[in-house]
């Protein structure tokens, strides 16, 4: 299925910002905006919903401190108890603050891998995939933005145009 989007190029991040919540304002859709460097609140002036990734950083963080807990009491306190230094392994509680630095850099580890394995994911970012980039120039200095068309080219071409932006193509997106 394919469908036609309007692309507006913008020179400066302050028009582009003023474009988005004036298009936003007249119940136009926005697709996507390409932009060089994060603009700070584009998010909020695009409607997007709040990111899950803390919450999913914070489950990661739980699954690496209890794997962590789990490793240590396995392989010092029940498979290979050792007295180290005077002090015997009878009980995991017992012998915890040696373990506090292992159990920190476990939740540290499962944490950051396992937050980069799911924006990539969500991203979808995937090993070989193509640059979903329109326009080489939104990696330089100009923002884009893509803004769906429901048989009112004309209208929205024009709409864009007053919003400040320096060049105008429409698209047929796949």
């Amino acid at each position: 299925m394919s469908t036609k989007v309007i692309q507006a190029l913008y020179n400066d991040d302050d028009i582009l910002m003023d474009a988005v919540k004036e298009t936003r304002k007249a119940h136009h859709h926005i697709e996507e905006v390409y932009t060089p460097f994060p603009v700070h609140g584009l998010d909020k002036a695009m409607g997007l919903a709040p990111t899950r990734l803390a919450i999913a950083s914070f489950m990661y963080g739980v699954v690496g401190l209890s794997f962590a807990t789990w490793m240590m009491n396995y392989i010092m306190i029940q498979d290979w108890p050792q007295d180290i230094g005077g002090k015997p392994s009878f009980s995991y509680i017992e012998n915890m603050p040696a373990f506090v630095p292992i159990m920190f850099e476990l939740t540290v580890f499962f944490a950051a891998h396992l937050m980069v394995i799911t924006f990539y994911m969500r991203s979808k970012l995937w090993p070989f995939k193509e640059a979903e980039n329109p326009d080489v120039r939104t990696t330089d200095d100009h923002f884009l933005m893509e803004v769906a068309v429901h048989n009112n080219e004309e209208e929205l071409s024009d709409f864009l145009k007053k919003t400040g932006a320096v060049e105008i193509k429409v698209v047929e997106k796949h």
